[in-house]
């Protein structure tokens, strides 16, 4: 209510010369304290002659602008008052853009390189002049594309982007003209939704002033567009429309190994941690129960999978590899993505894969050979020549055992028991919760972190591509801040996989800062956004709806190839998941207990994860809090749209 007589009539666009120009004022009463309107406003009044009203407390005060003979009096008024509201920022768009051009002739004019954006089409003055003038009108863009070997969705000057192919394509369709080529603020270009590296979207929508009237306009606009970026439709919006403001919600889909939701190895420090903790707090029984559908599952794995392949290994060569495998925690964390480093038993141990859990029945019923120390090392059987003879032993021992594992969780067949827990776990993120723990650089206290969830489900049938089982987890929210959604699905994923309460992830809206890593960014996909308040009034303003349903067909069949595909063959290759699970299950810190029986507290140095790590502990903690070498994007981004 502060100046509200004052600022609601400006902010109106309403002078207050206007003579007997009646404004009801309210006192409105805050925290026991009444607001009233500041001294030097007052002036600018002329109250009732009945009553001099000095404390403008009456709630049906009736009052009236006097009509301010000077004009410097009436400019110094609006002036203070539009300082107050807008502290000095700039208003206009166009003295923004014009700000910048200024910026950059100076530039220009002081022999300073200015470097021209990778998207920019330049075109001569001559051509520019010489092209006709058609009329533009505001369009959305419905698109769908991979982000494999994209540096996000987002235009940049430097890097290769979704947008950064699509201005250019739009260009050479004759969409944009010559005049706005080399500037898509020019153009008004707004995307929906922003997507960091690595990440996939069926379906997104960007919003721009462009030339429509070329009926094949979309096949053009294809024809200049790699295969991993197709443009569905191009619809003319509304004069006002704006994909990014307009946009109601957003609805993603994660896709993950059904392996990831194995309990940790008993032999890795979290595996050891977890049960020791259950028993500290008088939790075993709970713990067991929650683990109740893999109990022994890593027991029978080693008794099958692994105790052929050391069996006709000597005594101290498989005392080494064991020590290679599970050797104290602090040898067993290491960093992603690095090259083996002498020695070579050491380097082998770093990417070791967890042994699978579920009971060994389902994997029986897979047609999967036992292993063998020969039919694992195939691609290793020709011995480098600077390589000793027991060491090569070893060498190709440690990549058996590895081989194994990674084929046992392969064969892995999630129950329905296991699936009843990931969906509890997801209910429990739906709402309007506080996320700030869910992304990165946010306060609890900060009110851009509470964000609205509307939807997390689990599809009830999962896939198998290539004999891994896969899950599809699909959440529609208002809007998402950066990496909330890999965040969430990591701390579903390691509440399940670790027997915890799933009223942790309620534990985790509270003013205790825990660290959560980020799943591998290529499972992620924004499948579409909502525009449902737009849609009921697009019929009257004579616009076609901005829905996906039209292009199902054609959209299906792109994710399948594009993205599907993608991301089941980049798996396969770089076993990110794996990776990502097998570093925290090795890190040897209480950074990640906040899933044991602990709870929050036992997570004591996650406020400050770096504290007291030797080298090579915080280089594997960055391994944890990166993508644990999926090849994603860095630790930047937009800050408030996923990715």
């Amino acid at each position: 209510m502060r100046h509200y007589a004052v600022t609601r009539l400006i902010r109106a666009g309403i002078s207050p010369v206007t003579s007997n120009l009646p404004i009801r004022c309210y006192a409105y009463r805050a925290s026991n304290s009444l607001h009233r309107i500041p001294s030097r406003f007052q002036s600018f009044f002329a109250t009732r002659t009945s009553s001099s009203y000095p404390e403008l407390s009456d709630p049906d005060l009736e009052i009236q602008w006097r009509t301010l003979k000077d004009n410097n009096l009436e400019k110094e008024l609006v002036e203070s008052v539009r300082a107050e509201i807008w502290e000095g920022r700039i208003s206009n768009k166009r003295a923004r853009n014009e700000k910048a051009q200024a910026a950059k002739r100076r530039r220009l004019e002081q022999g300073e390189e200015v470097t021209t954006p990778i998207y920019a089409t330049n075109f001569s003055q001559e051509d520019i002049e010489n092209e006709q003038r058609r009329p533009k009108k505001k369009a959305a863009v419905l698109l769908g594309y991979s982000g494999t070997g994209y540096h996000g969705m987002q235009l940049s000057a430097t890097e290769r982007t979704i947008e950064g192919d699509l201005f250019p394509a739009l260009v050479a369709a004759g969409a944009i003209s010559k005049a706005n080529a080399a500037d898509p603020k020019k153009s008004s270009f707004v995307r929906c939704a922003r997507t960091d590296k690595g990440v996939h979207a069926a379906g997104n929508v960007v919003s721009l002033k462009m030339i429509v009237e070329d009926p094949d306009l979309v096949k053009k606009i294809n024809e200049q567009l790699s295969p991993q970026i197709r443009v569905w439709d191009v619809l003319v919006a509304s004069k006002s429309f704006s994909s990014y403001m307009m946009c109601d919600s957003r609805v993603y889909e994660y896709l993950i190994p059904s392996h990831s939701f194995l309990p940790p190895h008993p032999s890795t420090y979290l595996g050891r941690k977890l049960v020791e903790v259950a028993e500290q707090c008088g939790d075993l029984d709970g713990f067991k129960a929650r683990q109740e559908e893999v109990d022994g599952f890593w027991d029978e794995v080693d008794e099958k999978y692994i105790k052929p392949i050391l069996e006709n290994v000597p005594d101290e060569t498989r005392r080494i590899v064991q020590k290679a495998l599970y050797i104290e925690e602090e040898e067993n964390a290491i960093s992603a993505g690095e090259e083996p480093r002498e020695p070579k038993v050491r380097a082998e141990q770093k990417n070791t894969e967890p042994k699978p859990d579920k009971p060994v029945e389902d994997a029986e019923n897979t047609e999967t050979d036992k292993p063998t120390l020969e039919s694992d090392t195939k691609e290793s059987d020709t011995k480098p020549n600077n390589v000793d003879p027991g060491k090569w032993q070893i060498i190709r021992t440690v990549k058996a055992i590895k081989a194994a594992y990674l084929d046992a969780k392969k064969a892995y067949r999630i129950p329905a028991a296991r699936m009843a827990r990931i969906q509890e776990t997801l209910d429990k993120f739906v709402g309007t919760r506080n996320f700030y723990n869910y992304t990165i650089q946010k306060a609890h206290n900060d009110p851009s972190a509470r964000r609205v969830i509307r939807s997390f489900k689990l599809n009830p049938n999962p896939i198998i591509i290539d004999g891994t089982e896969w899950l599809s987890l699909k959440v529609h929210g208002q809007s998402f801040m950066m990496h909330q959604i890999r965040k969430m699905v990591s701390m579903m994923a390691l509440i399940v996989r670790c027997g915890c309460d799933p009223q942790r992830i309620v534990d985790s809206y509270g003013s205790t800062k825990i660290a959560i890593p980020k799943v591998p960014g290529l499972g992620l996909l924004l499948e579409h956004p909502v525009f449902d308040t737009y849609n009921k009034k697009a019929q009257s303003l004579g616009k076609e709806k901005i829905e996906f349903d039209r292009y199902s067909k054609e959209i299906d069949e792109f994710k399948q190839r594009e993205i599907y595909d993608r991301i089941f063959r980049e798996e396969e290759e770089t076993k990110s998941f794996a990776s990502f699970f097998n570093h925290v299950d090795n890190l040897p810190k209480e950074t990640f207990l906040y899933i044991s029986s602990g709870g929050v507290q036992a997570a004591a140095s996650s406020q400050q994860p770096n504290a007291s790590l030797s080298d090579e502990q915080k280089q594997s903690l960055a391994a944890v809090q990166s993508d644990s070498g999926s090849g994603s994007e860095k630790n930047e981004g937009n800050g408030e749209e996923e990715g």
